[in-house]
């Protein structure tokens, strides 16, 4: 296989302008040998291909094929990779090379896959990454806002721009898989993992699955080096479950909502959750689709069903009634979610889970443990041969689409372009379009840079760690989690111009007589289980992973609320800006004494983009993606509710 590739000229340099598309690829088949076996020849469709190559595959191999491992678990011995024959490696959060760096990362990749290449048939692995808001894991990549920022701007080829970049630098730094993006659609903000999510609406949700066409490209394009995988995830409803359903204790109590169950009639669950999947396969044609930790339970029946072992939802809808024709990927360990107790062993959930569908399974430090079971259950006939072979046939179908066995090693053609100018100038944008103005008395926005003192303060003014939220660095992110970019008290630096700005974290230092007053509050990382909720956390503490940090309940924090009191007491004009990764409760004392009011959500790498639109060098766009409460007391709240009397209404934004 010879292949030629063609770098556009133009690449985009500034914000405003959506990154094109940089190679055109044009491959030239090498006339097969006589000998060669019809699964190498690059000139044979990809069903031939699949064929030839199941039809010379073991069992052992086949079952190695459907099994993931963490790379923590093989990196001291990457031959367990051909010993083990497995299908696939992926990073959890915070699982990196050392060094962090991109190059670090095209290394270690291209390691473990000389490994799988010394297997028998030569048959290259997928690794998968959780490119969730950039490749976040990576230090030095471009960091995006949350999809909730994303689903602010309504802006799905700014999107769609935002994804391709991070495809880039995660193709060109070895990963060629992405578990991304979430196409849930959250309905209680209580829920850990609301600032996954687009939106509250299906057809926000649906809008901006642009995400997966910049992931992967469009048909046909999965093999070029700036495409990965996409995942639809979490499938489905887990942006649904009931407040108080959780069931996977952590240290004291359980979970409110996460991985709890959706209890609604099916007409429901078909409008909120099933909706999103229809687009993501028929028309942006996802390759996998990841199922969620949360069971179903219809209105009606005694029972509840793990999606990891609902067979009805995954095989009957997904496979069959949708066509979807790429492959199920479990999540972290989750087939343990499948009927969980002393009475269903390991073997059997393997059982539910494969028979439910399931086509790969994240097993990150067990794999061994999974594939005998599921070679037990092959040779007892509680799985088929056939079920195997359909998901062996899923997996290397993507293989082949992703261009595995002509390139298997990672191009590094464009890794000098990871977090370069042009693609944290999209980041820029992304902020900039995501900033929802919910408030602007007296003319309080855009701030005059002619003179005068800006007063900054409030806990998430100069913290890039918190103003990236989780997975950033490491699987919850942490507000000591430093990255390459800038802080929104760096951009209102900038942004300045002759005005003097005068910073105190805590608003301790005196307030100067006229000052403008601007106020960064918000919430610190988190990842998902309760994210800020008061109850039991599963969000440790920066400084010491054994230790749950303090929690609060969607609401500032004590510091923060004093900050905002001191400055607006004092300030000739005060503006709160929000950083968070839902809506928190705002205080109606506070929100009068309050000129301004943003909401900024999670802004990822680049805080100028905040600043941009405080000072009016870009313009207050952004509208609601979810409903705002009064209080939260008011949860879930959205958009059609009966009696629906919110602080701020879903699609509400003024402009500037």
């Amino acid at each position: 296989m010879i292949t030629i590739t063609i770098r556009s000229a133009a690449r985009a340099a500034v914000a405003g302008v959506l990154l094109a598309s940089p190679l055109v690829a044009v491959a030239v088949a090498a006339p097969a040998q006589a000998d060669t076996p019809a699964y190498e020849d690059a000139a044979r469709p990809v069903p031939q291909r699949v064929a030839d190559l199941l039809g010379r595959m073991t069992l052992a191999e086949k079952v190695g094929q459907m099994t993931q491992a963490e790379r923590a678990s093989i990196d001291s011995d990457p031959s367990i990779i051909a010993s083990d024959n497995l299908g696939s490696v992926l990073s959890g959060g915070g699982s990196v090379p050392t060094p962090n760096t991109p190059t670090a990362w095209a290394d270690m990749v291209d390691r473990y896959q000389r490994a799988a290449l010394a297997s028998r048939l030569h048959i290259p692995i997928l690794y998968g990454i959780d490119t969730v808001h950039g490749d976040g894991n990576m230090y030095g990549a471009t960091v995006f806002p949350h999809n909730i920022g994303l689903g602010a701007t309504r802006d799905p080829a700014l999107v769609a721009a935002a994804e391709h970049v991070a495809a880039s630098e995660t193709r060109s730094t070895g990963p060629q898989w992405a578990f991304a993006p979430c196409i849930c659609v959250a309905r209680d903000d209580r829920w850990g993992r609301t600032y996954e999510s687009f939106g509250e609406t299906p057809a926000l949700v649906e809008q901006m699955e642009t995400a997966i066409d910049g992931l992967q490209g469009r048909p046909g394009q999965l093999k070029d080096n700036d495409r990965v995988l996409a995942t639809a995830k979490h499938f489905a409803g887990d942006g649904l479950t009931t407040y108080g359903t959780g069931s996977n204790d952590q240290t004291t109590g359980n979970y409110p909502i996460d991985q709890g169950v959706d209890q609604v009639d099916r007409a429901t669950f078909d409008r909120l959750a099933l909706a999103p999947y229809v687009p993501a396969v028929q028309q942006h044609h996802v390759g996998s689709v990841m199922p969620s930790y949360s069971d179903v339970q219809f209105t009606g029946d005694t029972t509840r069903t793990n999606m990891h072992g609902n067979r009805d939802l995954i095989t009957g809808w997904l496979k069959g009634k949708e066509g979807f024709d790429g492959f199920v990927i479990s999540d972290y360990n989750g087939i343990d979610h499948i009927q969980p107790g002393a009475g269903t062993t390991f073997e059997q959930r393997v059982v539910l889970g494969v028979n439910a569908g399931i086509d790969m399974f994240m097993q990150p430090s067990n794999f061994a443990d999974f594939e005998a079971a599921l070679t037990d259950a092959v040779n007892t006939g509680q799985v088929s041969m056939a079920r195997i072979d359909d998901a062996v046939s899923r997996i290397l179908t993507k293989k082949f689409e992703l261009g595995l066995f002509e390139h298997p090693y990672t191009d590094r053609t464009q890794l000098p372009e990871v977090g370069d100018a042009a693609h944290r100038a999209i980041a820029r944008r992304a902020v900039q379009e995501s900033q929802v103005l919910l408030r602007n008395r007296k003319h309080a926005l855009p701030i005059r840079r002619n003179g005068g003192t800006i007063y900054v303060a409030g806990s998430n003014a100069d913290n890039i760690g918190n103003q990236s939220g989780g997975w950033t660095l490491t699987w919850q992110g942490g507000s000591t989690n430093v990255i390459p970019g800038t802080t929104i008290l760096q951009g209102i630096r900038q942004h300045a111009g002759h005005a003097r700005v005068t910073y105190s974290a805590t608003a301790s230092a005196p307030v100067p007589h006229g000052a403008t007053g601007v106020v960064v509050v918000g919430e610190t990382p988190y990842s998902e289980g309760f994210g800020d909720v008061n109850g039991p956390q599963w969000a440790y503490d920066p400084g010491d992973h054994n230790v749950p940090r303090p929690v609060k309940d969607m609401q500032l924090s004590s510091a923060d609320k004093s900050a905002v009191d001191r400055v607006c007491a004092a300030a000739a004009k005060c503006i709160v800006v929000v950083v968070s990764g839902r809506p928190l409760q705002i205080d109606p004392k506070q929100l009068k004494e309050t000129d301004a009011l943003v909401a900024a959500w999670l802004p990822g790498s680049e805080g100028e983009g905040v600043a941009d639109d405080l000072f009016g060098t870009a313009h207050y766009t952004g509208t609601l993606p979810v409903t705002w409460p009064r209080t939260v007391a008011q949860e879930p709240i959205n958009v059609g509710d009966p009696n629906y009397d919110p602080l701020y209404a879903y699609g509400f934004g003024l402009r500037t």
